[in-house]
C-alpha cells in the first residue's frame, strides 16, 4: 500500500502537497463497491489516497487540462479504476448522468489553488514573478483577467476587491489599477502588484499588499463563489443513503457558505453533519506544508 498522496506509477514526489489527507480518508471511508467523485482532483494526492485505501472506481474531475494531463500518467497505474474528466466541479450533475452512475459513495471538494498553480508565473496567479494577467483555472473557458481588466469601472473593482479580498483600502487600490491601465502600463502580474501596492501606501511589513487583491481577481476571474451553494445541494441528491459529501475550504467566504449550507441541509433532515465543527490541520502538518494553514474541512452524511 502507498503513503496517501504520493504517486504509485512514477515513485516521484506529487508537485502540490494534498491538505489534510487522512482526515478525508476517514471520513469518505473509501470501500472497493463504492464510486467516489474528486471533483477537484488537481495533481491526485486525494484521489492516489482514496484508491490507496481501497476505493473501488474514482471519477477524477478538474477544470485544470495541464493538472489532468500530469495525473493521468502519476495514477497510470491506477486506469482501471479512475476515469479523468475535464470538467468545472458545479457540473457534477451532468458528469453523473454522461456515465450512468445513479448515485455515489463520496464526494470531495477542495476548493484551494494548487501550489503548482501559485508557483507557475504563466498562469498569472502571483505576484512574485512576471506573468501574463490570465488567472483562469480553466484556460479555455472565459475572459482572462486582462480582458475582464480592460473594461472594468473603478467603482465595480473597488466592490471586487473589497469583497473578495477584504482589502480595506479597496478604492485606492482600485482608482491605482484604473490609472496604471489608462496610462497602458498594465501588462503583466508584476505592473499589477505594483499598481496595488501604491494604492494600498506604505506601512506594510510581513504580508505583501498585493496577497489580498490577487485573491479577490481571483475569484473573480474563476466565478469561485457562485454556484457553490447549488453545488451542494446537486450533490447531496447524488449521494447514496449513507455518502459522504466532505469540501475544504481555504478562506472565510466559501467557508462561511459551507457551513451554512451544510447546516440547512442538516435542519431539513436530507443530511446529518459529520463535523460540527471544521477539521483543520494539526501543527505536524502546518510545519510540513505552511500553506495548508487556513484549510477548514467539512462535511455531510446523506440521510438514508
Amino acid at each position: 500500500m502507498t503513503t496517501p498522496g504520493h504517486s504509485r506509477s512514477t515513485g516521484s514526489e506529487p508537485p502540490h502537497v494534498p491538505v489534510l489527507v487522512d482526515e478525508v480518508v476517514s471520513i469518505l471511508a473509501p470501500r472497493a463497491t463504492g464510486v467516489y467523485v474528486d471533483c477537484t482532483v488537481g495533481f491526485g494526492g486525494h484521489t492516489a489516497a482514496l484508491l490507496a485505501h481501497g476505493a473501488g472506481r474514482v471519477i477524477a474531475v478538474d477544470r485544470d487540462a495541464g493538472a489532468l494531463n500530469y495525473t493521468r500518467e502519476r495514477l497510470a497505474a491506477d486506469r482501471g479504476r479512475v476515469e479523468f474528466v475535464h470538467a468545472d466541479y458545479r457540473e457534477l450533475a451532468s458528469v453523473l448522468q454522461t456515465r450512468g452512475v445513479m448515485s455515489v459513495a463520496g464526494v470531495l471538494v477542495d476548493l484551494g489553488v494548487s501550489s503548482r498553480q501559485l508557483d507557475d508565473a504563466s498562469r498569472g496567479f502571483s505576484f512574485r514573478a512576471p506573468g501574463p494577467l490570465d488567472m483562469r483555472m480553466d484556460q479555455s473557458r472565459g475572459p482572462s483577467l486582462a480582458e475582464r481588466l480592460a473594461s472594468v469601472d473603478e467603482r465595480t473593482l473597488a466592490d471586487v476587491i473589497w469583497r473578495f479580498g477584504e482589502e480595506r483600502r479597496s478604492r485606492r487600490v482600485a482608482r491605482a489599477i484604473v490609472a496604471a491601465r489608462d496610462r497602458g502600463d498594465l501588462d503583466s502580474t508584476v505592473a499589477l502588484a505594483a499598481a496595488v501596492r501604491r494604492g494600498v501606501g506604505g506601512g506594510w511589513q510581513r504580508i505583501d499588499p498585493a496577497t489580498r487583491t490577487f485573491q479577490a481577481l481571483r475569484i473573480w476571474v474563476n466565478e469561485e463563489l457562485e454556484g457553490l451553494e447549488a453545488f451542494m445541494e446537486r450533490a447531496v441528491t447524488a449521494l447514496e443513503p449513507g455518502g459522504r459529501l466532505a469540501i475544504i475550504a481555504f478562506h472565510s467566504l466559501e467557508d462561511r457558505i459551507v457551513k451554512h449550507t451544510m447546516r440547512r441541509l442538516d435542519a431539513s433532515g436530507a443530511v446529518r453533519l459529520v463535523t460540527r465543527r471544521p477539521t483543520i490541520p494539526g501543527e505536524a502538518e502546518i510545519a510540513a506544508n505552511p500553506r495548508s494553514r487556513s484549510a477548514r474541512l467539512r462535511a455531510v452524511e446523506r440521510a438514508a
